[in-house]
């Protein structure tokens, strides 16, 4: 990445002008909310980032070199990492938030829904990213973050019990009762009352079902609903089946699963990396394998990716940009943030030398074959009807699990009309 003198000094000059409102590459500042953002006291030499205590440290870093670099400050505020997105929103129309925040990708389009993010300019550093990352963040075309880690579901194995992976679903629970184990296989509930559209969409891929249409560019449709037609039906009796048989079981919750797979009573559990501590601390020999199928084509995870999005309301865009696209794009800053956080960097070159760790290779394998958790607004309004009728199939409170499923998906569509 070259930083010349020259570059520092024309974005020094171009910061300033922007912040006196006379310049800034020709972008157009958000429309006032009550709040004039041109009589607010702005520090040229300043630019603000939200970050969680678990990332500060690694982008305190990468702050620095941009401070000696570019001779611009970047002030980290420590943020509740639950409440950045919500806090974010409420405070950036009124002059009050940051110019750039953490988040995870699939609150992109709320956030652009509400006029608070602004697209920034990856240029050739997008393809030195794994694709499915920087198509996390893409909506309608525009790419509104810059991607620093994934997280997804992988199937995990308890090699004391059984010695290979599944290939299929099916394998997967002949191997499982063969163990002797209490449990063939554990995929968990929400909660005690509620099944996971989450933790069952892998499988719902596998039948050629997903959450909605893709476009041409491979991108989602929010417009359509693509879990019906017979894809749906057959996934939906087959977790009809699965609850008959109690494989799936609304008491198995994801609390409850990682606790009876630790204590050995199951060969295989479908969870993601945040549980490998518990793993890890109960002695149990694991391995990182593909989610098998259960239908006729490949299980296919959601995947989350995590990032930094610039403000639409920053006062110095320029600098965030540079900041965000030029700076956290550096290797070193991504495993910095990969050895704080053990989530499998999305910069390729990092991601390569990070894999060298068994549990990022497994899991990253796995994601790079997954698909990333849609972040259209639309998606917000799904989630719990579709909850709602994975639970009455696995409960058997339903004749005609198909019938069922359809109404759900036709109930959606309307929504969305």
């Amino acid at each position: 990445m070259k930083k010349t003198l020259a570059v520092a000094a024309a974005l020094t000059m171009t910061t300033a002008l922007a912040l006196t409102g006379c310049g800034g590459g020709g972008e157009t500042k958000p429309e006032s909310s009550g709040t004039s953002k041109g009589s607010a006291a702005a520090d040229a030499g300043k630019i603000t980032l939200w970050v969680d205590t678990n990332r500060q440290p690694a982008i305190a870093k990468i702050a620095e070199k941009f401070k000696q670099d570019i001779g611009v400050t970047v002030e980290l505020v420590v943020k509740d990492n639950s409440k950045i997105v919500d806090d974010f929103t409420t405070q950036a129309p009124s002059g009050n938030g940051p110019d750039a925040i953490i988040l995870a990708h699939d609150n992109v389009g709320r956030l652009v829904q509400n006029g608070v993010i602004e697209a920034i300019e990856l240029g050739a550093v997008a393809s030195k990213f794994q694709p499915v990352t920087v198509k996390a963040f893409t909506l309608d075309g525009k790419v509104y973050g810059l991607p620093y880690a994934t997280e997804n579901l992988a199937l995990v194995r308890n090699t004391d019990l059984v010695k290979q992976a599944p290939k299929t679903w099916d394998e997967a629970v002949e191997l499982g009762k063969a163990s002797g184990a209490a449990y063939p296989i554990l995929v968990g509930g929400d909660d005690s009352t509620k099944a996971s559209p989450y933790n069952l969409y892998a499988f719902q891929q596998s039948f050629g079902a997903p959450v909605f249409s893709l476009a041409a560019d491979g991108s989602y449709d929010p417009t359509k609903i693509a879990m019906g037609g017979q894809p749906g039906a057959d996934f939906a009796n087959w977790v009809s089946a699965q609850g008959k048989a109690g494989i799936l079981r609304l008491s198995i919750d994801n609390d409850v699963a990682i606790s009876e797979f630790t204590a050995g009573k199951s060969p295989y559990i479908v969870t993601g990396p945040w549980n490998l501590e518990k793993i890890k601390t109960a002695g149990i020999k694991y391995a990182i394998d593909p989610i098998p199928a259960a239908g006729p084509q490949a299980a296919a995870p959601f995947v989350g990716v995590q990032g930094m999005a610039m403000s639409a309301y920053s006062k110095n865009k320029i600098a965030t940009q540079k900041f965000l696209a030029e700076y956290m794009s550096q290797e070193s800053v991504q495993m910095d943030l990969f050895n704080a956080l053990h989530r499998p960097p999305a910069l390729t070159s990092a991601f390569e030398k990070a894999k060298s760790d068994a549990d990022v290779a497994g899991f990253g394998a796995v994601g790079a074959k997954g698909v990333p958790m849609p972040n259209v607004p639309a998606m917000n309004g799904v989630w719990n009807d579709w909850g709602n009728a994975l639970t009455e199939i696995v409960e058997q409170k339903t004749a005609n699990p198909a019938e069922t499923w359809q109404k759900m998906v036709d109930a959606q569509q309307a929504k969305l009309k």
